[in-house]
């Protein structure tokens, strides 16, 4: 009986340590995508933004299994930063003082000082056609006949 206890005492401090220390990982790109398999072009299961949290389950080379809102899948690990973090509410990330320029940089996009400098140094620049091509929007079902008819493949 004795050993019993001292057994499932075990069992559970050791449960609550794993997850008292779960790794925590930050998006860090403007919005990405959770897919199903570890793949560029896999189908999307959730979306995610800047700045939202996911919990790591394992690691597949460059890919993340994460669980996000209950919802289990792969990023790649470019768009993610590491964290680690206890429930107990203590980070214990470090302070990097990361500035709005490297935060614009990481979301692959330009804040509006970096967008107006551009724009003063080549007034001859078209920039509503920059605007229009991000306002566009193409369906992931359109990328995936886009990239099989011109038999287009993943990176390695």
């Amino acid at each position: 009986m004795k050993l019993r206890f001292i057994i499932n005492f075990v069992i559970l401090l050791s449960l609550i340590a794993s997850i008292s220390w779960a790794e925590i990982v930050t998006v860090i790109t403007k919005e990405n995508a959770i897919r199903e398999s570890p793949r560029f072009f896999s189908p999307v299961k959730a979306l995610v933004k800047y700045n939202d949290t996911l919990d790591v389950i394992t690691k597949e080379g460059d890919w993340l299994k994460v669980k996000f809102k209950n919802k289990i899948g792969y990023i790649h690990r470019t768009a993610v930063e590491k964290r680690t973090a206890s429930t107990s509410g203590i980070s214990l990330q470090k302070k990097t003082g990361t500035t709005e320029d490297e935060i614009t940089l990481a979301g692959k996009g330009f804040n509006s000082q970096v967008e107006k400098a551009y724009k003063d140094k080549h007034p001859e620049m078209k920039y509503e056609f920059v605007d229009k091509v991000e306002k566009y929007d193409i369906s992931e079902k359109d990328l995936i006949s886009f990239i099989k008819a011109g038999g287009l493949s993943e990176p390695k």
